[in-house]
């Protein structure tokens, strides 16, 4: 399916927005379960959090964010996967207070910071990938499933190329352990499982905030069950030891394992099949819960808070922007004038702690796209555009001390031509090598056999992130629109939990925030 036109797109939304008669205007402003959102400071004051999955990028953001603006929350349980309370507080100190990212907590508190984390953070060694948490403590156990008025789910792999088995407890099985351990929490008001906007696969066109049922696949293929799934990584796994594996042998296959799964029921990787499986066991196991699916796109650096452009690790669209800083990226594959849906990390917390108010007064089964896709896009070519003229004004600089000269790189729009450029500029010389190996006693050996296997890595890495650089799906925020706009009329403090991304420049965002943040965190 093609691209949706963007200006025929927002023009028809707009239009339909602003008339009455519109069913669409309707929709925007019939009374809705979040149409009193209220105050988020009120609602954290004295209430007992529990994140799972504490030392990812989010996860820190959000603990960051709920301890600095709201001092009064009365405590947030930390899940960290651990064995035992001293491996969680290492954990705690060099991987997540230790960062950055406290910085204007810590100058805000001064002397006061560690007893402040002491006091209103509870770190709870455990594992989701088991039942009950992994949790050992039963004390500690019980205190939680007491006390816990909120759950955020932020517990994930997120590598597209995963094994499988990983993938699978992870994002699959996790979240059922999460939900059973939900259904204890007696005083629970709301849930938060976040997942990943592309559980879509590779749609095209509008692609909605609808939930997915239990055993849906994206291909029609029926027979998906978890517990099958499970059983094949077992049976796999039993058979690679019986024919003696190695351990480097078992993680491939069961990275083959996880692509090829995925594939049977439409899905192009193993990381957005085990979160979509992991959404459907949320919709299955949620009862009478409240509960609420948070979906972001491709998270980048923060834009405002605790302060512009802290990022952790390389991704997707970063790793291009250093190679291209680096005058490594020599052509580009995909479709330049395709939007990349990009959202600031603060943007995604604010919208999750809005969420969590919104739907902790009542039983909600809902779901929020957040991202920037259909309201104010972004294109490949605007990112070209902001890498050539960053890294033009501020080079990078080679060990030699010399300045590396970016321009543009060559464009391949299709498959077939990505292939021809690689038979010509690698795959060709690489055979002339692999003769002249063979010719002289196999005196190019080691060339040959690292050559051969960097192509083999950019062919498996292209394969994986093919589906994201031809993607041709915008994703519809109709439910996250009207969070906000019920949030703007109710009181929220809008302007401390902002999530509009139609406010952001994306000009200004990458050239003074998004691209130093991510070169800082490079020469770190």
């Amino acid at each position: 399916m093609k691209c949706l036109d963007l200006d025929s797109t927002h023009t028809t939304l707009h239009l339909l927005e602003n008339q009455p008669t519109s069913p669409l205007f309707f929709f925007l402003n019939t009374f809705s379960p979040m149409e009193e959102v209220g105050s988020v400071l009120h609602f954290l004051q004295n209430k007992t959090i529990l994140i799972a999955g504490g030392t990812g990028f989010l996860a820190k953001i959000l603990l960051e964010k709920i301890l600095r603006v709201q001092p009064n929350v009365k405590k947030i349980f930390l899940l960290l996967r651990a064995s035992d309370a001293n491996s969680a507080t290492y954990r705690l100190h060099n991987e997540i207070i230790g960062k950055d990212l406290f910085i204007v907590l810590k100058e805000k508190l001064g002397s006061n910071f560690k007893s402040f984390i002491a006091e209103k953070v509870t770190l709870v060694p455990g594992d989701i990938t088991y039942e009950g948490l992994g949790l050992k403590d039963s004390t500690l156990r019980e205190e939680i499933c007491n006390q816990t008025d909120v759950i955020v789910n932020l517990a994930a792999t997120t590598n597209f190329d995963e094994r499988y088995d990983i993938a699978l407890d992870l994002n699959t099985f996790g979240v059922k352990y999460v939900m059973n351990f939900a259904k204890q929490c007696t005083k629970l008001k709301v849930l938060l499982h976040v997942s990943t906007a592309y559980v879509c696969g590779e749609r095209g066109g509008l692609i909605l905030e609808d939930p997915y049922h239990f055993g849906e696949t994206l291909n029609g293929v029926s027979g998906l069950d978890i517990d099958a799934e499970k059983t094949i990584v077992c049976n796999k796994l039993d058979e690679l030891r019986e024919q003696g594996a190695t351990e480097r042998d078992v993680k491939i296959a069961m990275k083959n394992l996880g692509i090829s799964r995925a594939k049977v029921y439409g899905w192009p990787n193993t990381y957005v099949f085990t979160k979509a499986v992991g959404e459907m066991l949320v919709e299955k196991l949620k009862g009478n819960l409240s509960v609420v699916i948070i979906r972001p796109t491709i998270v980048t650096s923060t834009m405002k808070e605790p302060f512009p452009g802290w990022v952790e690790g390389i991704r997707t669209i970063d790793s291009l922007a250093v190679t291209y800083g680096k005058g490594k990226l020599t052509c580009f594959l995909g479709d330049i004038n395709g939007v990349v849906d990009v959202v600031p990390a603060d943007m995604v917390v604010n919208a999750m702690l809005v969420a969590m108010v919104a739907h902790a007064k009542q039983p909600s089964d809902i779901i929020y796209h957040v991202g920037s896709s259909l309201r104010n896009p972004l294109t490949y070519l605007n990112l070209q555009d902001f890498g050539l003229k960053y890294f033009t004004a501020k080079p990078w600089i080679k060990k030699d001390g010399t300045p590396v000269k970016v321009g543009r790189v060559t464009v391949l729009t299709s498959m077939d031509s990505f292939q021809r450029y690689m038979f010509i500029r690698y795959l060709l010389p690489l055979k002339g090598l692999e003769l002249a190996n063979t010719a002289l006693c196999q005196y190019f050996q080691g060339t040959y056999l690292e050559l051969n296997r960097k192509i083999q890595v950019v062919m498996r890495m292209v394969e994986l992130y093919r589906p994201y650089m031809f993607f041709s799906g915008l994703f519809d925020d109709m439910n996250t629109e009207k969070l906000r706009m019920a949030a703007e009329q109710s009181g929220t403090e809008i302007d401390m939990f902002y999530f509009d991304t139609k406010e952001i420049n994306w000009e200004d965002y990458f050239m003074k925030t998004h691209l130093p943040g991510v070169v800082k965190y490079i020469f770190k």
